[in-house]
This record gives structure tokens, sequence and C-alpha cells, in this order.
């Protein structure tokens, strides 16, 4: 198991650093200023940005099976790791390298399963970054942390697929620039639990589709990616537009997650790095009742902590990266599940201390603090939530257990 980086890879994560540094972050200010004036869509200068890193080769570099004529630098998982790392800093960094959620893992099943026209009039403006994408699988009305629930019909009706139901938090379904959704539902409900669902690709034009709301989280609405609900009433859309085939939207829906989740985790991971530096900055300038904050004991273990988590959860993140590059989906579930879980907590705990250094400041807008403790919030909860991967461990837990058989009495006092 080794997580040294190729030469190669080693000077893209610095062009990235150095991309960062000189270009993403002193535009912050300006990014920041125009959504606070527009609520939502692209500043003027995201697409320069754009333009100029793809320029440089960073383009698409979440993508590793890129194809000859596909425009991107393919990285494995884990040479993508530490870039993805570096795009955390900022919410909205990754979409100026084409590597935002929640398009690459539609691209990523578009590449899977997309037919050659499907790759044409869908696949290749998300290359492109001409556009933009959703996955509407999640529903108010069941528990979607078991996918199987899922109750949107989508009904064979000559050439067409009829689709009626209700979604919400389809990420980045109501940007302006959103041109489709990929749309899970059930197209034979006296099938298998895992082979009644589809996916079918839903132009976001398409009559019929009623948008309810943007839906705020703890009262932040995320303006980079907002969370939409919407509403399908006899929403009519072509039989080519079926990705894959009838009864694999389980299995699409899933494969999409593991390298989604790897990309969310090391992500968190560059919040924190942001959090614990001005945690200490924090810590090295206020003073309270005479002495600087940094000077209490408390405040010095928070710290220290922030930094044993974050590391402990950067190697997991690391190692299930390597994991999928070796082993795919299906070999690397159990350490996708651990990195759900531990970087999840890390990221609470962490954001939960730089909320508490900063005090009132700190549940406002003035820094990350805030948004960095809601979205760690609801890490527990999106691509499944820590409960469904605490089953999942105990499942792999009990399965190597009684592989191994073991006789265990040894190891106990009585024989």
């Amino acid at each position: 198991m080794d997580f040294d980086l190729s030469p190669a890879a080693r000077d893209l994560r610095d062009r990235a650093e150095r991309f960062f540094t000189s270009h993403i972050l002193p535009r912050n200010p300006d990014y920041q200023a125009w959504m606070a004036a527009h609520d939502v869509g692209n500043p003027p200068f995201l697409a320069e940005l754009k333009a100029k890193a793809r320029a440089e080769g960073l383009w698409n570099l979440a993508l590793p099976k890129l194809g000859a004529d596909e425009p991107g630098t393919r990285c494995t998982n884990l040479e993508f790791a530490p870039v993805a790392e570096i795009l955390g800093r900022l919410p909205w960094a990754s979409s100026v390298f084409n590597c935002h959620a929640p398009d690459v893992p539609n691209m990523e099943i578009l590449q899977a399963h997309g037919t050659a026209e499907q790759k044409r009039r869908w696949l290749r403006p998300l290359l492109e970054g001409t556009t933009h994408s959703a996955f509407a699988m999640t529903e108010p009305d069941v528990a979607s942390s078991d996918a199987s629930n899922i109750a949107t019909r989508i009904t064979r009706d000559g050439d067409h697929y009829v689709i009626n139901g209700r979604k919400w938090f389809a990420s980045s379904g109501s940007r302006p620039d959103c041109e489709f959704l990929l749309l899970m539902g059930v197209t034979d409900p006296d099938a298998s639990r895992t082979r009644r669902h589809s996916v079918v690709i839903v132009p976001t034009d398409t009559p019929g589709i009623t948008l309810v709301r943007n839906l705020p989280t703890f009262g932040h609405m995320d303006r980079v990616s907002p969370h939409p609900e919407f509403r399908f009433d006899n929403v009519r859309v072509p039989v080519e537009n079926l990705l894959g085939a009838e009864g694999a939207g389980f299995a699409i829906g899933q494969g999409r997650l593991g390298p989604a989740r790897i990309h969310h985790c090391m992500r968190a991971i560059g919040t924190c790095e942001v959090l614990i530096a001005l945690m200490l900055q924090r810590a090295g300038r206020r003073e309270s009742f005479g002495r600087k904050i940094g000077d209490y004991a408390n405040i010095q273990e928070w710290i220290a902590l922030s930094r044993l988590e974050l590391e402990q959860a950067r190697l997991m993140v690391l190692k299930a990266a390597w994991a999928l590059d070796r082993y795919g989906n299906k070999g690397a579930r159990k350490e996708i599940s651990l990195i759900k879980i531990g970087v999840a907590r890390a990221y609470s705990y962490i954001a939960d201390r730089a909320v508490q250094i900063f005090g009132a400041m700190g549940s406002t807008d003035d820094t990350p603090a805030a948004a960095a403790y809601t979205n760690a919030r609801l890490l527990r909860i999106y691509d499944g939530p820590d409960e469904v991967h605490h089953r999942t461990l105990y499942r792999f837990e009990a399965e190597d257990a009684e592989q191994a058989n073991r006789d265990l009495r040894a190891y106990l006092p009585s024989g």
C-alpha cells in the first residue's frame, strides 16, 4: 500500500496549489460580493478562470476514464485526492477546474452507461464546462437512505416515458445553467427491490416540471449548489433518454457514490485545514480576561485534537482512494464506509471548535466556520447517513469473523 505520488502527480498538485493561491483565492471577495447581489449563477470572471485553468492542463482531473477525444487530465483517485483537498478550501474552487459535484459523478455514469448519442448531447457539454446537471434521487415522502424506497413513477407510453412524483435535494438543479436532471424512479414496481428502478435523462425545460422551492439547510441557502425541490406532473421524455437498461437504476445510483465520497471527504479536509489556520490566528490575536485565548489550555487542546483528527481522516481517505483505484467500487466498499463516517465526525468536531473559538462571530457569515458547521452536520446525512454505513461496517466485520472461523477461547482466562 503506497500513498506516495508519482513525480507527475506531485507536479500536478503543485500546479493546482499555485493556481489556487494566485488566481482563485484573490478573487474570493469578488465572488462573495457577486453572489450576495445575485443569489445564484456565475460571476463573469469565473469563465475567465476556467479557461485559464484548462489552458494550464488543470481540467476534468477527477475523471480517470476519459476517452481519447475527451478533454481533461486523467488522474487516478489517489492522484486527485490532494488536488481535491486544495480545492476544498473554498466552496466554489472546484468549478474552476470542472471538478465539482454533482457534475463529476454524473459525467462518470454517462461515461459508463450512456449511448453514443447521449454522450454527444449530454456528456460532452459537461466535459467542456458549458453547462450543469443534477441527480434527482432523494424524495420527501420516503426514507431515501434506502434507495430502493424511491417511489417516483416512470411509466412507458409508446415512444415516451411519463414521469410523476416529487424530488428534493437535487443539488444544482435550480441553477439557470442546469440543462438536465438524471432522474431515478420506478419503472417496474413488481420487480425485485433492486431491479425496480431506472434512470432517465430529463431536460430541465421539459413541460410538467415545477420548481417548488430552494431548500435552506439550517437556515443557510447554498448559492453555489442550491438544493431544489421539484414536482413532476406527467413529464414526458423520449425512451432514448433511458440511461443504461431498465431496472439498472439502483446499480447506477450506487456506482456513482464511491468516487464522489472520496471527493466530498477530501474537500472537507481542505476546509478543515482552513479552519485550523483560522483558529490559530484567532487564538493568537484575541484576548479574554487579560490573556490571549491561545494561552488557555483548553484552546491549545482543541487545536491539537483537531490536527490529530484531521491527519487520521486524511490517511483513511488516501487508503480508500488507493483501494478504489486498485479494486473498484465493490472492492473498496469497506474503506468508503469508513471515511464517510470518520471524515464527517472529524469535520463536525473541528467546525464546532472553530465556531466556539470565534464566539458570536463564528455563528455569522463573517468567517467560514458557520457554513462549515452546517456542511459538517449535513455530511452525516448526505450520500447515505452514518447509520447505514455503521451497518455496512458491522456486516463486513461479521463476514470477516465468520470466514476466519477463529477459535478465540485461548484468549479468555477460563480457557
